[in-house]
């Protein structure tokens, strides 16, 4: 598997202003309320809920069965809008290909969240968009959206190392590189 998966699937957009970030979610509405990370990011203000696709805008499309992984160069090529997608599982992968934008995937990835604590690629949606925002070297914006989970600062703490390395990359191939360093660690010796 080349990117993480998100149990919530939630869009997010990020547009630079050159000074915020700011944070727009694509909505279906279909998963918990209590445990959409994407609800809380709206009650923090941290984020606006849409729920029109067409709405959304151009830009990056967080979908794990894209076959280009995220990096650094997605943005130095000017793409510094994000988007993920909320909605059930069933419908996730023939929605996020529906989505206007060039999709990447996100690299290995360890989550934090109570519910998927410590597996590979099963992030909530803030999981997600704080490690894209991490290889775009936005570490101060990643922080502020992970403030309000409890287990927030864990999810950097956790993935730490990777994301340093992801966002020292160049290109989609040095990422896919790196991942396999940590795939590699992660298979069971004989």
């Amino acid at each position: 598997m080349l990117c993480s998966t998100y149990s919530e699937q939630s869009v997010f957009i990020l547009e630079s202003d050159g000074e915020n970030v700011e944070c727009h979610v694509y909505y279906e509405g279909d998963d918990d309320p209590e445990k959409c990370t994407a609800r809380r990011l709206e009650k923090f203000d941290e984020a606006i809920l849409y729920r029109k696709m067409a709405q959304v805008p151009y830009g990056v499309v967080l979908n794990p069965h894209a076959e280009q992984a995220l990096s650094p160069a997605d943005r130095e090529e000017g793409l510094e809008t994000l988007v993920a997608l909320d909605c059930s599982w069933e419908s996730a992968e023939e929605a996020a290909f529906r989505m206007n934008g060039v999709h990447r995937a996100l690299p290995f990835l360890v989550a934090a969240n109570p519910i998927n604590y410590g597996r590979p690629f099963q992030l909530t949606t803030v999981e997600a968009l704080a490690g894209a925002l991490c290889l775009f070297d936005e570490w101060e914006r990643a922080e502020a959206l992970l403030e309000p989970f409890r287990w927030g600062d864990t999810f950097l703490t956790l993935n730490e190392e990777p994301l340093q390395r992801y966002s020292e990359c160049t290109d989609s191939s040095e990422v896919v590189a790196v991942q396999d360093d940590y795939l590699a660690d992660d298979e069971p010796t004989d």
